[in-house]
């Protein structure tokens, strides 16, 4: 592959990683990542992979931007106030990296259309706020063989894991199925720190970085989390994939996707 002057310079830092290298950046920007959800940690992974040159980036995300939005969902400006969520991502990815090509998804995904929006991607981040679509996005992309990036956010902690079908525990190995509606508190109810997803979507997009360049190794079969407030990190050793799970196992009990009704922003308790 050709590179620019431009592009030399764009991306040296990453081209004098050993790790990384000019094979490894010719991988990022042949890469497709699809996004699902511009919100605090959609925001900054999307930023990031944009910078990195990630080739192709989708983003689905059918809501506005609002005032109440802008304390951590930092793709977006106060400009962007009453704007599809989506195209105003797409806007800010465009201006730090206008070689990406950007390709917005002004929905919801459901199970009738997540299938088809992941298809023709590399790699996924679950940027979500809510437990139906946690569960949607992962029985999706176990359906469909695609690795994708799990986050969550709430108050001032954080965590993820990265889900290679087939090889890594899946998000139903680790919880079975959503919890009851309204039993674990919103992020309106309960709060988030800003800067929580800042760190925790950074994390995601590094995550797709290694996978798309093979430097290093991935959170899967782990879970990673993040307390802000006694500023530690954990990390904890996932069951193994399969067994009885109820999606990802041999003999799958679940074959149809399904849609969970529950209220947004709001983090799973974690293992033990």
């Amino acid at each position: 592959m050709y590179f620019s002057n431009e592009q030399l310079e764009r991306y040296s830092r990453h081209i004098i990683l050993k790790e990384i290298g000019v094979k490894g950046q010719e991988k990022l920007m042949n890469a497709k990542v699809m996004i699902i959800g511009a919100g605090g940690l959609g925001a900054p992974a999307a930023m990031y992979l944009a910078a990195a040159g990630v080739g192709t980036i989708g983003i689905a995300d059918a809501d506005v931007v609002d005032l109440s939005n802008l304390q951590r969902q930092v793709i977006h400006t106060t400009a962007d106030v009453g704007k599809k969520k989506a195209e105003s991502a797409a806007e800010t990815m465009r201006a730090i990296n206008p070689e990406v090509r950007v390709r917005t998804y002004d929905a919801y995904v459901t199970a009738s259309n997540i299938r088809e929006i992941i298809s023709d991607y590399d790699f996924v981040l679950d940027g979500t706020d809510n437990f139906p679509a946690k569960f949607l996005i992962n029985d999706a992309c176990v359906m469909e063989k695609k690795p994708f990036s799990h986050a969550g956010i709430l108050r001032f902690q954080g965590q993820l894991t990265t889900i290679i079908p087939g090889v890594s525990p899946c998000y139903r190995c680790i919880f079975k199925e959503p919890p009851p509606k309204d039993a674990v508190p919103t992020c309106s109810q309960a709060g988030v720190i800003g800067a929580m997803g800042g760190v925790i979507g950074s994390l995601q997009a590094m995550e797709a970085v290694k996978y798309i360049t093979g430097a290093g190794e991935l959170l899967t079969g782990s879970l990673l989390t993040f307390d802000a407030l006694n500023m530690t990190f954990r990390k904890i050793a996932l069951p193994s994939r399969g067994g009885g799970c109820a999606v990802c196992s041999d003999a799958p009990s679940i074959t149809e996707l399904i849609d969970y009704e529950q209220a947004v922003c709001s983090l799973q308790s974690r293992p033990k």
